[in-house]
């Protein structure tokens, strides 16, 4: 029987396995398929309290779970696949093993927003790809045009990065201004290899014949005209998707998936408590999961602690 059970180790997961861990509670932590959650795909965390010289997101979520395993967290690389909260103590199957948990902390965070298009999904992975850091030092990119899709922090983000490796980037985003934060889009919109391409979205990524990314064709809302673009890669980041499927029907969410606390960080189910990105479509920063983390791991305590007086 575990006291805690966090899903996920995003900074959410693990600010509130650090302070469960602190308070004796001996946090499991499950990982997921995303050890670290979407930070980790980000290279440079430039807004992160306490690094004035911007640190590695990658490096700042191994930091966070080494200091949550220094005082007793226990993580384990492992997805879970089904939880029943119907009744105490908690389920949960977790690679095909049961784990009892008197409570548990969901921060399963946020997964990366498709376009929808049947041409993304079979060139993904062959051109199409949802984070720039990852993949685009790749030699497929290298001096090559590439396109990035989208027009808040994290498009910007992607498109200046990739100026590093392509010939060119053209950012596609369906409004005539960017939705990013005014630093962010001044920096990106001055880089002079970042071409934006303003009201329109794309139809079609091509080539599926092809088997890789030669184009995208693009429909400029306002005049209805269709063009094409050649590129070798196609850049998605128009947004994040909560990870909440496995909770469908049980906690309550809202009309997009984000789990709606009830009381504090506390769900509709007593002992169920929500941090991070799959309950926050507001703010989506780093710190604020990591307050809501905290925020959670202490409603979990005291919620324990009224249980044992």
């Amino acid at each position: 029987m575990e006291k805690v059970v966090i899903i996920g180790t995003g900074c959410a997961g693990l600010t509130a396995a650090l302070y469960t861990a602190r308070a004796n509670l001996n946090p499991l932590v499950l990982t997921g398929i995303m050890p670290g959650g979407l930070l980790t795909t980000t290279s440079i965390v430039e807004n992160f309290p306490g690094f004035p010289e911007g640190i590695d997101g990658y490096e700042l979520m191994t930091r966070m779970q080494k200091q949550a395993e220094r005082f007793g967290a226990k993580v384990k690389f492992a997805t879970v696949e089904s939880v029943d909260v119907s009744k105490k103590p908690f389920a949960l199957t977790v690679d095909g093993e049961v784990i009892q948990a008197e409570t548990i902390i969901i921060a399963s965070g946020a997964g990366h927003r498709h376009l929808g298009l049947e041409s993304e999904d079979l060139l993904e992975k062959k051109g199409v790809t949802y984070c720039a850091t990852c993949d685009g030092a790749l030699p497929m990119f290298r001096q090559q045009p590439l396109v990035v899709v989208g027009g808040g922090d994290s498009a910007c983000e992607e498109a200046s990065y990739l100026t590093r490796f392509g010939s060119v980037v053209y950012l596609i985003h369906r409004r005539d201004t960017l939705r990013a934060s005014k630093v962010m889009a001044d920096r990106t919109l001055a880089n002079p290899k970042v071409k934006p391409v303003w009201d329109s979205v794309v139809t079609e990524v091509l080539d599926v014949k092809q088997n890789k990314v030669t184009g995208v064709r693009v429909k400029n809302l306002k005049t209805n005209e269709e063009s094409v673009i050649d590129c070798a890669g196609v850049f998605v980041a128009i947004g994040h998707v909560p990870n909440t499927q496995l909770f469908k029907g049980v906690i309550t969410m809202d009309e997009n998936g984000y789990v709606k606390p009830s009381e504090g960080t506390m769900t509709n189910v007593p002992g169920v408590f929500v941090a991070g990105d799959c309950s926050d479509h507001v703010y989506r920063q780093a710190i604020t999961a990591a307050g809501m983390g905290c925020a959670a791991a202490i409603d979990c305590e005291r919620y324990l602690g009224a249980l044992n007086q």
